[in-house]
């Protein structure tokens, strides 16, 4: 049988002939005489017989017959070139309607089938168009607006054009359903029902698929009516011309058995698939590694980038290409020789898709797959789908491992830890309080952290019978030291320093810490701001003798004479100003009135109140002090009554 056998009419005839059709295929024989006589059909063939022009042929020939509008006639078009974009006429959607849907799961496919309209009808005035998600959708309406005849699309991006109101598939007379197997596990359940909903009671339905699932066969008693049933062979079966085997190795060496079996001079072109799209990445950076060129395509790579990696593929530019599942459906590669199952799919039908690439139009094939211990369970369903035992290959990795690596439980946040003895502390904000309480208590033994007002509240703290700082003290004579002060090293070598002091000047112990209670603060010691290191009054003993000169002249002097002012020229400052700049130093400001009267007052005061009486003199103060004084005393309690 020939297609002339058939009734094609001429410009389809002469469109196979020229593409190199001689003989249809088996699922060519029985399918075109149904679908030419307008009965809905319910095809299944194995993968790579032939199913697009089993029903590409004979809808051109429907749409040419059925009163299609010619070339040249009001609201006509021209065709489709070679690219098979449409072109010509004037038509417009509302004169040249859509009369065919082809609805397809992948953007490849359906790129495939608008070409093969392409090359079929390129005799005939019936415009196509093709459109998919992934791209503009810019171009694709302006070639809805020219006029379609045949349409063929993904789900997702048809149903985007109808809800924006570019497409009308009010007025449909063929639907086909391709690959409706795949479209069901895709997801795409809900879109094709919503696409059926549009689409008119009254159409002719075909249905196409190499598995013919439960799902599948509810699916086709809904939209089918009355159809034809063209089943060639069992579900599920492959081509005889594919010669396939197994390789039982591990999964860390897939990848060192892939590059040697590619370097074979055999493998002309090749077809590697993952079951994941980064599966898919990291095996064309470990051929890339290896010295051979490779890309991927899946879906997460642009629409351009995927048509780009396929047509350098078709082409020869690149022999190895790598892909998921989504090119295992209707991709027609011409000359391909191998097909490579990286990872075996867990879908037994989807293993008839993906080596259905090689051994095409009866051509000869080879289908390779690598199985690791965890793909066992996968390669005995496969077995069992298509009835035939697939035969092992010994190689130089073989199998090692022999069991499945046990999941890791999920480690528990792991909790501070906790001291043995330590008592609960509360949760939140109050352990925070608490904790900051406890490092604002005061050691056992040590001198209060915060200093009183005055020196003289210090001086009765440090006094104070039974205090800590007297009990310190009396530790310190006994030579009995707490535990506690043991531990505080700074403190040690602070009482050590003063103890030496004290010994120097005569001092006792116990009065040496008594006085310097101010001084002594647990942790880092500060220094005023603008002050003197510790030492440094006393360091020099003329100018201490100095000092204390003026002090006991300053005693002396009568209660009424005003004091020198600061910058006169035996001052250090005045000197200092003189020497430098050799100018003699500023005269005070005269005194207005008020001040001067509030001195004469004060002055007539001092004189009606007598001598002042004379204090014995403290000369232990003058040991601790840490700087000069702006102003000396004669004791503490003259100190205490002047800032009052």
């Amino acid at each position: 049988m020939n297609f002339r056998d058939l009734n094609l009419i001429p410009p389809i005839l002469r469109a196979a002939r020229e593409i190199g059709y001689e003989t249809p295929s088996p699922i060519q024989q029985k399918a075109i005489p149904p679908v030419l006589a307008g009965r809905d059909l319910l095809g299944c063939a194995q993968t790579g017989t032939g199913k697009t022009a089993a029903f590409a042929m004979p809808i051109l020939q429907r749409l040419y017959e059925a009163s299609a509008p010619r070339a040249g006639a009001p609201g006509g078009a021209g065709g489709a070139n070679a690219n098979g974009t449409a072109f010509g006429g004037a038509g417009t959607r509302g004169t040249r309607p859509i009369r065919a849907l082809v609805l397809t799961p992948t953007r490849e496919l359906a790129l495939q089938i608008d070409e093969s309209f392409a090359d079929y009808g390129r005799y005939l005035p019936l415009a196509h168009c093709v459109i998919f998600g992934g791209v503009s959708q810019n171009p694709q309406v302006e070639n809805l607006k020219r006029g379609v005849d045949i349409l063929t699309a993904t789900p997702g991006r048809l149903n985007d054009l109808i809800g924006q109101g570019y497409i009308d598939l009010g007025r449909i007379e063929i639907f086909v359903l391709d690959e409706a197997d795949r479209m069901l596990d895709m997801g795409f359940v809900h879109d094709v029902k919503r696409v059926i909903a549009h689409l008119p009671q009254k159409k002719q339905t075909l249905l196409f698929s190499a598995t013919m699932p439960r799902e599948i066969e509810d699916l086709a008693d809904s939209l089918l009516r009355s159809p034809e049933k063209v089943m060639i062979t069992p579900p599920a079966t492959t081509v005889e011309s594919i010669a396939q085997s197994v390789y039982f190795v591990d999964k860390g060496n897939k990848r060192h058995l892939l590059a040697k079996l590619l370097q074979n001079p055999d493998v002309i072109s090749a077809l590697v698939f993952t079951r994941t799209k980064h599966g898919a990445d990291r095996v064309v950076r470990e051929l890339a590694r290896a010295g051979i060129g490779a890309m991927a395509i899946h879906g997460n790579k642009s629409q351009n980038a995927r048509q780009n990696a396929l047509g350098s593929f078709k082409e020869g530019r690149i022999r190895v290409l790598v892909a998921t599942d989504i090119a295992a459906r209707g991709i027609d590669i011409t000359g391909l020789s191998h097909v490579f199952n990286y990872d075996l799919p867990n879908i037994p039908e989807t293993y008839v898709h993906r080596i259905g690439r090689t051994g095409r139009a009866g051509c000869a094939g080879a289908a390779i797959s690598f199985c690791d211990f965890e793909e066992q369970e996968y390669l005995a369903d496969i077995e069992k789908l298509t009835r035939i035992h697939i035969p092992p290959v010994e190689h130089e990795w073989p199998m090692q491992i022999f069991e499945k690596p046990e999941k890791q439980p999920p480690q528990a946040r792991r909790q501070p830890a906790q001291r043995p003895n330590a008592p609960a502390q509360p949760a939140g904000g109050a352990q925070r309080r608490s904790q900051a309480q406890a490092r604002r208590q005061p050691m056992p033994g040590a001198w209060p952290a915060r200093r009183p007002g005055t020196h003289a509240q210090y001086r009765t703290a440090a006094q104070a019978p039974g205090s800590p700082q007297e009990e310190m003290a009396l530790s310190l004579q006994k030579g009995d030291v707490p535990m506690e002060y043991q531990n505080n090293a700074p403190q040690r070598a602070a009482d050590d320093r003063r103890a030496e002091k004290a010994s120097a000047a005569n001092v006792p112990a116990a009065e040496l810490l008594a006085a310097n209670a101010a001084q002594t603060v647990p942790g880092k010691k500060r220094r005023r701001r603008g002050g003197r290191r510790k030492g440094a009054p006393n360091a020099d003993p003329a100018r201490a003798a100095a000092q204390q000169a003026g002090l006991q002249a300053a005693q002396q002097a009568p209660a009424g004479q005003p004091r020198r002012p600061k910058t006169e020229n035996n001052t250090p400052s005045a000197r200092g100003r003189q020497g430098e700049c050799g100018k003699p130093p500023k005269q005070p400001l005269p005194e207005n009135r008020a001040a001067r009267d509030q001195r004469q007052n004060g002055a007539s005061r001092a004189q009606a109140a007598g001598p002042e009486p004379s204090v014995e003199r403290d000369d232990s103060l003058q040991v601790i002090a840490r700087r000069t004084p702006a102003q000396k005393y004669a004791s503490f309690e003259d100190y205490i009554k002047a800032h009052e």
